[in-house]
């Protein structure tokens, strides 16, 4: 393929995502009412490659927003309900002993549930690090290895991880180093009181609906090297690496506050993931260059889970979130 013909490619493929991107939204209001927020950043994650950690309450959607995101995109779908008594073979899969059609006996790799191109793991946090390190191997590596055979798994591949806030007796924690992991911990709150009486209405009745399928899953994986294409200027790129550099502590640019509330900063992770999903919405808004807003957009989703607040912080009530929106405030 020549040059002119890979850039047309290409730039075709980004008008249709600009074009698609109304649709999309318009295919998920059909199952999801509200939480425009949520579905616009599971949306630059899936087209920067990137997985997620959901944090809310039960009963916000978020099972029913994850799979109605499969539907739109054709992709296969897997759902695993993290238990304390949960073992890694029971996501990744095991082997079975199986009669031959010579009369013999071999052994057959049975896949897990973590061979899907969407995989929401529920309530990772219920779950033992044994079985919890299995899912984020899996996620880093894009391969899982049994018996000492490796296996790829099917492109694309989006992890999707749930929390609960609440109920936090009998639950393993999330290391930072694998929480580094995730892209985004998107938080999922309540809905308004009309978007709640619109849901409450929809759910008790009749009404019946049918989400169309707009993308393949090569689409998608195509999507995936588009948005790595799209130019990033230096300042917007320094403005990436300054917001995750004055996240830490005891620097020498860091702000008062940052010494005083953080116990543990951003690290290389959140400005490449600052970068890359400024690049996914700036191709969802149909734009072919990224700026701060997006960078800005894009700032407590990354780093929600990779700014660590002291015991003084929590004295003060402040939160993460409070810290992010005082450090987009200082960094110039």
């Amino acid at each position: 393929m020549t040059a002119s013909a890979s850039y047309e490619q290409d730039r075709q493929a980004v008008e249709k995502l600009a074009d698609a991107s109304k649709k999309i939204r318009s295919e998920l209001s059909k199952a999801v009412i509200g939480q425009e927020e949520v579905i616009d950043q599971l949306l630059i994650a899936l087209f920067a490659g990137g997985h997620c950690l959901l944090t809310g309450a039960p009963g916000l959607a978020k099972t029913l927003l994850v799979r109605s995101i499969a539907d739109v995109f054709n992709l296969d779908f897997s759902r695993i309900q993290f238990t304390p008594d949960l073992m890694p073979a029971d996501i990744v899969g095991t082997e079975i002993l199986q009669e031959t059609e010579g009369g013999g006996r071999a052994l057959k790799f049975v896949k897990g549930p973590i061979f899907g191109n969407i995989v929401l793991a529920d309530e990772i946090n219920r779950t033992p690090p044994k079985t919890q390190a299995a899912l984020l191997e899996a996620m880093q590596e894009h391969q899982v290895t049994a018996a000492g055979v490796r296996y790829t798994l099917e492109e694309p591949f989006f992890v999707l991880a749930t929390q609960n806030p609440i109920e936090m007796d009998g639950t393993y924690p999330l290391p930072e180093a694998q929480l580094d992991r995730f892209m985004f911990n998107v938080y999922v709150d309540y809905l308004s009181e009309d978007d709640e009486v619109s849901v409450i209405t929809k759910t008790t009745a009749t009404e019946d609906y049918e989400i169309e399928t707009l993308f393949s899953a090569d689409e998608v994986r195509a999507f995936h090297d588009i948005v790595r294409k799209v130019p990033v200027a230096d300042d917007v790129a320094r403005f990436a690496v300054r917001l995750a550099t004055l996240s830490r502590p005891g620097g020498k640019e860091s702000p008062e506050f940052i010494n005083n509330w953080v116990s543990w900063g951003a690290g290389l992770r959140a400005g490449q993931f600052l970068v890359l999903g400024g690049k996914a919405r700036a191709l969802l808004q149909g734009r072919a260059h990224v700026t701060q807003d997006d960078i800005r957009a894009l700032a407590e989703p990354v780093m929600r889970h990779r700014v660590l607040l002291n015991y003084r912080a929590e004295a003060d009530g402040v939160s993460v979130e409070n810290v992010v929106e005082k450090l987009l405030a200082e960094v110039k």
